[in-house]
């Protein structure tokens, strides 16, 4: 599966995603969420993963045949159904102290062409049922991270012109150099790049702006910032302690408007 990717950069980018991206911590579990596209990468994220010392990597796949055999197949009180047993079983890993992991890299079109009606239900009720795991998550109670894979359908999608076998080789060269994993420490280059970022947050900081003004061909907007507001971004600690870097690659900075 997937076989045709270069290993040393899939393995490189394992390397980040465990040490940098979620910094797995000695004992940890590790809970990843994947398509099982994505399995060349979860399987050097699982090595990665125990040399840091992982408790246990506990993998989770969808599949997109599986995905569609619902939509084509299954009865319409389906899609009003999610695995609350499943997201309380994940929520209980969490509030235990297990780290998270996400592989993105799924079709952006899968369910184009299904009924939106039952794609949004089904959306609903996971969004209901999912509770207990996203609460830990989105609290930032633990340490957590998304990578992306460069799935054959997404990278179809990106490279359109070119066989799907060279799409996900050009995808996979995209992210290896937006993820930063070339040169001799690709872990050293995140600590450089966590540094600049938190140089620019000082900055903005400094400013304590009143507003942000966007203008361009048929643009003139101005946005507001609170008194008091806060700049953030690069790698922070969760509430457990543990300094992550949440997206891999990223460059952003942020604040509420």
């Amino acid at each position: 599966m997937s076989s045709h990717l270069d290993p040393e950069k899939l393995d490189r980018l394992a390397e980040v995603a465990v040490r940098t991206g979620v910094n797995l911590q000695k004992g940890q579990d590790l809970i990843i969420t994947a398509n099982m596209s994505a399995l060349p990468l979860v399987q050097r994220i699982a090595v990665h993963a125990y040399k840091a010392g992982a408790g246990l990597v506990l993998p989770f796949f969808t599949d997109d045949a599986i995905t569609l055999a619902r939509y084509e197949n299954a009865d319409d009180a389906s899609f009003d159904r999610a695995a609350d047993w499943f997201y309380e079983g994940l929520g209980k890993a969490y509030k235990g102290g297990a780290a998270r992991m996400a592989i993105t890299g799924d079709d952006p079109m899968l369910l184009a062409d299904q009924d939106a009606g039952k794609v949004a239900r089904a959306s609903k009720a996971v969004s209901i049922a999912g509770k207990p795991a996203m609460g830990p998550i989105v609290g930032f109670e633990v340490n957590w991270n998304i990578v992306a894979f460069p799935g054959a359908a997404w990278a179809a999608r990106v490279f359109p012109d070119v066989p799907v076998q060279e799409a996900q080789s050009k995808l996979l060269d995209a992210i290896y150099d937006a993820s930063r994993l070339d040169g001799a420490d690709p872990v050293q280059n995140w600590a450089d790049h966590t540094a600049e970022l938190k140089t620019r947050v000082k900055w903005l900081n400094a400013q304590n702006f009143e507003a942000l003004q966007y203008t361009g061909p048929g643009t003139d907007l101005r946005l507001g910032l609170a008194e008091g507001h806060i700049w953030k971004g690069g790698a922070s600690p969760a509430l457990n302690g543990v300094v992550c870097q949440p997206n891999i690659p990223t460059e952003e900075v942020f604040t509420c408007p």
